[in-house]
């Protein structure tokens, strides 16, 4: 199959079974998303990358977003990154198990405390997967607008100090925002959109790079395997010598049992934005399929 017509299957299949009017989004997104953002990353020198996720649902981090992130961050150590996450205490233990270091932002975590985040690292660049972010009315909500400002730490203040709307003088880093709501970082950039569209108080917080997907775990696993398809390197279809369906499964099993929910239904079980009937294994396997054909 010729390169870019994998690269629009690869757009495709991270929108299959759309629920929020990703496809509305999309008419205002240039094509290739994933190609873009996979070719922004490997761009960047060598370093440590910021991963944030989390998004807190009824007392839990929910499934969506920690194990796009571990893709992620697998494919980023493969292909010789640092990858860091950047999150708060509801994901605690996710990560550690799998080697990827983990930094823990407080819940009161003022400006001060994020620019010495970025300090100690000095990243290269920051991808944010399903990350809450400060919307247009000065507040963090969930999908049903609902309040959660109590249980986010500012992490995508982060993104605020070091993105395209960084002030002056503060250190300036390149970002991709993967999202599927309206409510992640990265959704500023279509925040007018996404107000008269969608009838949703969007996400202020802009990144240099947004990708859209049905599930934001999706849009992760498009970039992961894009990177694969850009590098010829086993850095999606195999992770840690296992098949990457098997490997993100029992992923988010494991967090289930540390401590997660479903984001939609709040059932502690192994389902992902409400899909309960194999979609998440659909859509590791479709994109493996995909690039197995270059």
């Amino acid at each position: 199959m010729e390169g870019r017509k994998i690269m629009e299957e690869i757009d495709e299949i991270v929108l299959r079974h759309t629920q929020r009017g990703m496809h509305i989004l999309r008419e205002h997104q240039k094509p290739e998303l994933c190609k873009t953002a996979a070719e922004e990353i490997l761009s960047w020198k060598k370093g440590t990358v910021l991963l944030a996720t989390g998004f807190y649902v009824a007392g839990y981090a929910e499934t969506d977003g920690p194990a796009g992130t571990m893709v992620m961050a697998k494919a980023l150590q493969a292909l010789g990154y640092h990858p860091v996450i950047v999150t708060d205490s509801f994901c605690r233990d996710f990560f550690e198990p799998e080697d990827i270091d983990t930094e823990y932002l407080p819940m009161d975590a003022d400006d001060e405390v994020c620019l010495s985040v970025l300090k100690k690292y000095q990243p290269v660049g920051m991808i944010s997967i399903e990350r809450c972010g400060k919307n247009t009315e000065e507040d963090y909500a969930n999908m049903r607008g609902i309040s959660i400002r109590e249980y986010t730490a500012p992490v995508d203040r982060i993104f605020e100090l070091a993105g395209p709307d960084a002030p002056d003088g503060t250190i300036r880093v390149p970002t991709i925002g993967v999202g599927d709501g309206g409510n992640e970082i990265g959704m500023g950039n279509l925040a007018d959109v996404i107000q008269k569209e969608l009838s949703l108080v969007p996400c202020r917080v802009r990144t240099d790079i947004l990708v859209t997907a049905s599930v934001s775990n999706w849009g992760a696993y498009g970039i992961a395997a894009t990177l694969e398809a850009c590098t010829g390197k086993k850095v999606y279809t195999q992770i840690d010598g296992e098949p990457v369906y098997c490997k993100v499964m029992d992923f988010i099993q494991k967090t289930v049992q540390t401590g997660s929910v479903d984001g939609v239904t709040h059932e502690r079980i192994a389902h992902v934005d409400g899909y309960a009937n194999g979609e998440e294994e659909e859509i590791l396997k479709a994109l493996a399929e995909a690039v197995k054909a270059l």
